[in-house]
């Protein structure tokens, strides 16, 4: 492809993450591919505090963000946002890639949408995995919306840890370096893959290969599975350097 692909992202007005560690990863993954190169492309919705009345109201401005991502013919459009998804009741996901598609062909740019949401479920499939053990910055309550949406796609949780952090500023202002000391805390032996962050505003990529040597475990993020997910979307290889076990290429898809 001359030119680069376009990648639209829907987020949270105070998110602060999915703007840097999903580049950084498609950036990582130009050095082994040189032909394939991005462009970053973003519409934001209103979203202070992580509640499930204020997650309801932004993903409702979705819309609006799909169809002006869609003016600039973006290849690919990702809704970055996990917990507004799941917080909307089981299965969501596809209603909303369904309903947000629709948008950009009634402007004429259709693009693929995914979501963070459906991401994470989905690479949790392709990993072949049925127990996980998960991290996540929410308040307790949001955390088992999230632990109940992914057990209804058939998952079982094994250990959990919420890290009750209300304002979304301070979910990006989390230190991953905190990580791998808070899954040492956890009961990871029967887990097939650790969730390291089932959020896309709190930061996790630096720990993520500290937490896999140290727990012999594959280890994902919502992040990671947002990649792999635009990676597929765009046909391309899904391999990213320090990107966790999902991108380091054990996992091709039918092109």
């Amino acid at each position: 492809m001359n030119t680069p692909y376009r990648i639209g992202q829907i987020v949270p007005s105070s998110n602060t993450t999915m703007e840097t560690e999903v580049p950084a990863m498609l950036q990582a993954h130009s050095q082994l591919r040189p032909e394939d190169r991005f462009t970053f492309h973003s519409s934001r919705m209103r979203m202070k505090k992580v509640q499930k009345d204020e997650l309801a109201v932004m993903d409702a401005e979705s819309d609006r963000c799909a169809l002006e991502l869609s003016d600039a013919r973006v290849d690919v459009l990702g809704y970055a946002c996990l917990v507004a998804i799941m917080a909307m009741g089981h299965g969501y996901h596809r209603v909303s890639q369904a309903r947000l598609t629709d948008r950009t062909f009634t402007n004429g740019a259709t693009a693929p949408v995914i979501t963070s949401a459906g991401a994470l479920v989905e690479a949790l499939k392709v990993m072949g995995a049925r127990k996980i053990a998960l991290v996540a910055p929410y308040m307790v309550p949001l955390t088992q919306l999230v632990m109940d949406y992914i057990a209804n796609e058939g998952f079982e949780v094994v250990d959990w840890r919420a890290l009750e952090i209300p304002d979304n500023l301070d979910v990006g202002r989390h230190d991953p370096a905190k990580l791998p000391a808070i899954v040492a805390g956890m009961n990871v032996e029967e887990a097939d893959v650790i969730v390291l962050s089932a959020c896309v505003q709190m930061p996790s990529l630096p720990a993520v290969a500290q937490v896999e040597a140290q727990t012999g475990k594959p280890v994902l993020t919502a992040a990671i599975a947002t990649t792999y997910a635009i990676l597929k979307e765009l046909k391309l290889d899904p391999v990213v350097p320090g990107a966790g076990a999902l991108l380091s290429g054990a996992y091709p898809y039918a092109k």
